[in-house]
């Protein structure tokens, strides 16, 4: 979630009111956001190490900040403006603002070169906000705050999108945006007083400056381009080389009054959400009054589109009551249709109204607010304005309880039962190499074509589905080399391995495996073997009597439950003659189905795996 620093007096202030932070917190949390942190420039300074001298010397100020974790999707909340207005809206103090759009004598064009731009950064949107001031250091940081947060949010660092804004009395419109030559692009970028820099020289200087670190993780976006994205005004001044950096020319000062805002990007979406947030949180200065651009994208010559930006007319969204009490989990009489609608328009989703005939709200959604886009965030808006904690607790209206299928409450169980015999669990990777599955395992040819594989894998580590535990368990053993064995290792796996099944609707079926490996300075067949015993004995599987009569003198099976025996078996990945399989037989049906292998591992797949002591599974 992203955090917001805002200083607390200045937030007191906007709201017209002033909080313990206790009281602080719950409004935090009633509305929906966290006070993560109470804080001040001193402290957090502090806290990194900086001594009292270094401290005074930088004269960082020691008044309140609080930190507050807002939603990662509520870009209109990352800002002082949006988080005090959003507040007094909830707290009934104003009414969400209707933003208006101002036609000039004369509307601004920003002409997109698209035959250039496509292929770097194809869209622009632009705005002009008029008698803005920032005179105010306050507001200028909190307008520069912005952009940073909307950059490392919803702009993916820069890559999807980037804002640019200037001084517009500095200008001479109308304004084109185009990819130029690297080298040909020349001008005097913010960080500098004077000295005018190439773009390719700019972004080598950006890699290695350490006064410009903040601006090196941009720089690898166009660095290997052969043209690089410009804005310039009518006398060919650059305004800005996006997404990098913006001419010093026209950069904003505590004297502007006009503010020239553009968003170039590479998905024109984003863009739009982009550009109506920096307009919606700082149109406030200048009476929610708005000045439009037509955006002109020219290919060969000829004007393919023209999209007039900013897009601020709020959106219809519609929500079947019903569906919002059901969400939100409240009863008629709990949400008459009255209150949904004064708890939406909480929420800014104003203005709320509802229509009796259909049973549902219809809510204005503003152009801020880009993170409705479903009747369900209607109705999480609703119930956050309606107050978790006051949602009544009650039952489901349901007899059923939840509980895991049989196999996976088995598994659970026979986990429980290898770790207390000594076992590690270990969980490993459903995909691996073909070869790792057959060849390292000497598995023959044929046996491949019962393997799922996947027609697009990412990389040669992840061909096959397995159709073993085994490898898993290698791999992990391959890896822990530094691991004792003086007292022999144990790992185990209970997971799912997948064959192809043609009888199956997806022609492949998942089978529940148990995987267990002893390592140590013997092979520990005996160990393995022991801990067969165990398995079939808690599992209520009782050796047959010919089984049995080897160690255990009159014994009789009970002929009406399942019984297991062993015999020797040849399995290319055991050593020969230390290798049985597991044949169970349950009673009316035939007899001596195998379930199962064990032995010792031959010595050319530890090999294989790099695995130096003998090893039994």
């Amino acid at each position: 979630m992203p955090t917001v620093t805002l200083d607390r007096d200045h937030l007191y202030e906007r709201l017209g009111r002033t909080y313990t932070q206790d009281e602080f917190d719950h409004l935090c949390f009633e509305f929906g956001v966290e006070l993560d942190d109470v804080t001040s420039a001193w402290q957090r300074a502090k806290d990194m190490g900086m001594d009292d001298a270094a401290l005074e010397a930088k004269g960082l100020s020691k008044s309140v900040e609080y930190a507050i974790d807002v939603p990662a999707n509520r870009y209109d909340l990352l800002c002082m403006e949006g988080m005090a207005r959003a507040l007094r809206i909830f707290l009934g103090d104003e009414e969400t603002p209707a933003f208006e759009i101002v036609e000039p004598a004369r509307r601004l064009r920003m002409v997109v070169d698209s035959d250039t731009c496509d292929a770097i950064r194809p869209f622009c949107c632009c705005a002009v906000l008029r008698g803005v001031s920032f005179e105010d250091p306050r507001v200028y940081k909190s307008f520069i705050d912005l952009q940073d947060k909307l950059h490392q949010n919803i702009c993916r660092r820069r890559t999807l999108v980037a804002i640019g804004t200037h001084d517009l009395a500095t200008l001479s419109p109308d304004f084109s945006y185009s990819a130029e030559p690297r080298d040909a692009v020349e001008f005097v970028p913010l960080t500098e007083e004077t000295k005018a820099w190439t773009g390719r020289a700019l972004l080598d200087h950006y890699k290695t400056a350490p006064e410009c670190k903040h601006l090196k993780p941009y720089a690898p976006i166009i660095y290997d381009a052969p043209n690089y994205p410009v804005i310039r005004d009518a006398k060919k001044v650059v305004l800005s080389m996006p997404p990098i950096i913006n001419g010093r020319h026209s950069r904003i000062q505590p004297h502007t009054k006009d503010v020239f805002i553009e968003c170039t990007a590479t998905d024109e979406t984003k863009a739009n959400v982009v550009c109506n947030t920096v307009v919606a949180m700082f149109s406030e200065y200048c009476g929610f009054r708005v000045e439009p651009v037509d955006v002109e994208y020219v290919k060969r010559g000829k004007t393919t589109r023209v999209e007039t930006t900013p897009q601020l007319a709020p959106r219809t969204m519609t929500a079947a009551l019903k569906d919002v009490r059901g969400v939100v989990g409240l009863g008629d009489a709990e949400l008459p249709p009255a209150a949904a609608c004064a708890l939406a328009e909480k929420m800014q989703l104003a203005p709320a109204t509802y229509d009796a005939a259909t049973d549902e709200v219809t809510v204005a959604v503003p152009c801020m607010r880009s993170d409705i886009l479903h009747a369900v965030d209607v109705a999480e808006d609703i119930g956050i304005a309606y107050g978790y904690n006051n949602i009544p607790e009650t039952l489901p209206r349901t007899t059923t309880t939840g509980r895991p299928t049989r196999l996976n409450g088995f598994s659970d169980l026979l986990r429980d039962e290898v770790a207390r015999a000594g076992y590690v669990e270990v969980l490993t990777h459903g995909l691996c190499r073909a070869d790792e599955q057959f060849d390292k395992l000497r598995r023959s040819a044929s046996e491949k074509a019962g393997a799922v594989v996947l027609s697009n894998p990412a990389s040669e580590e992840f061909e096959i589905v397995r159709t073993s535990l085994l490898v898993g368990a290698l791999k992990t053993l391959q890896c822990a080399k530094a691991q004792s064995i003086k007292e022999g290792l144990k790992l185990f796996e209970v997971s799912d391995v997948v064959k192809r099944d043609e009888t199956a609707d997806v022609g492949a079926t998942n089978i529940r495996h148990l995987v267990a490996t002893y390592t140590g300075a013997t092979a520990g067949f005996e160990v393995i073997h022991g801990l067969l015993d165990r398995v079939m004995a808690v599992s209520a599987i009782a050796p047959d009597a010919a089984y049995a009569s080897n160690s255990i003198k009159g014994y009789a099976a009970k002929t009406e439950t399942a019984t297991y025996t062993i015999e020797p078996v040849d399995d290319p990945t055991f050593f020969p003659g230390r290798c049985a399989r597991v044949l169970l037989s349950r009673p009316g049906q035939p007899p001596r189905k195998p379930v199962g292998t064990f032995g010792v591992v031959h010595p050319e797949v530890l090999k294989n795996f790099e695995i130096t002591y003998p090893t039994s599974t």
